[in-house]
């Protein structure tokens, strides 16, 4: 397979975990990544076995040529499948073609659907549309003083990973190890595509976000919070922030990064009046009848760490 350039994969990417930098980011956490034409795969070991899976996320619109150089790929390096999740919206067709090549439906990786926020809209124009409650803690938040600052800083960083440990704990998730946010934010940093947004009040952090600059879109992957001065509304405002942010960078649209019914935090995402928009969801490509071993294998293991992360 001739090697691809980065220009190319920059070029074809529609998606920040397309980009460049977020493979070698990866490779720095270990996976091996494999460039195509089309995009880039991850491929993960499986512990104690000789067997691989690969993960293919928000590449682009599913074809036959595609799905056959993937599988072509798979049989001959040992991999179980490869787990497509397109960053591509809903339709049947794509289904259809998925389905005829062998894809069926998989655990999730990414929501599939999520939030978007038009920012070619005036500032007053968005403002007006969010929920009257959203308004009203936005200007509560201003009228505390909490403050909202851009600081890319290694004492920002450290902030983050800090109220990252708290909101984990607090509600009970598991998260990846301070190991892989230093090279993830280190890497994307350095690319320009990362940058952190903090809230204050009171001399104290009380949320930092991790936004993603990625062509005519900003996204928001990695938020923290603390549980202290929760009265004064900081994530309201740091979210309004965060759009103004976005229209200065004179970019087209905000992806909230996923949307789940009935939680917490996409109740407050919907505050802010944004678009739902659905993808085609998550396929795992198969490729070997050992396949159906490893799904029952990795459902036990994520079970597992749901408890941990409970009890942790």
């Amino acid at each position: 397979m001739r090697e691809i350039s980065e220009k190319t994969i920059d070029t074809i990417a529609t998606h920040p975990l397309q980009s460049w930098a977020w493979g070698e980011f990866r490779k720095k956490w270990g996976n091996e990544v494999v460039r195509f034409s089309f995009g880039q795969i991850t491929v993960h070991k499986l512990y104690f076995l000789p067997f691989k899976v690969a993960i293919f996320n928000k590449g682009p619109k599913p074809t036959k040529k595609m799905i056959e150089e993937l599988r072509d790929y798979a049989s001959k390096n040992n991999i179980l499948f490869v787990k497509l999740e397109p960053n591509v919206l809903k339709n049947n067709s794509d289904i259809s073609l998925l389905k005829e090549h062998g894809a069926i439906s998989g655990k999730t990786l990414f929501t599939p659907s999520t939030f978007t926020i038009d920012l070619t809209k005036s500032e007053d124009d968005l403002l007006k549309s969010f929920n009257q409650k959203t308004r009203y803690n936005i200007r509560l938040a201003e009228k505390k003083g909490v403050t909202i600052k851009e600081d890319n800083s290694d004492k920002a960083f450290e902030t983050y990973w800090r109220l990252t440990e708290e909101t984990a704990k607090r509600q009970g998730f598991f998260v990846h190890t301070k190991k892989y946010h230093e090279l993830m934010w280190s890497t994307m940093h350095k690319a320009g595509v990362a940058h952190i947004l903090s809230a204050t009040f009171d001399k104290k952090t009380l949320a930092a976000w991790i936004l993603f600059i990625w062509k005519d879109t900003l996204y928001y992957p990695y938020g923290a919070s603390s549980d202290e001065y929760k009265n004064v509304m900081a994530p309201n405002l740091m979210m309004w922030e965060a759009i103004k942010f976005g229209k200065r960078h004179k970019l087209k649209s905000f992806d909230l990064w996923g949307r789940e019914e009935g939680k917490g935090f996409t109740k407050f995402k919907e505050g802010y009046n944004p678009k739902i928009v659905e993808f085609l969801g998550t396929w795992d490509l198969v490729c070997s009848p050992l396949y159906w071993g490893y799904r029952i294998a990795e459902y036990l293991r994520w079970k597992i760490l749901k408890f941990k992360a409970k009890f942790s």
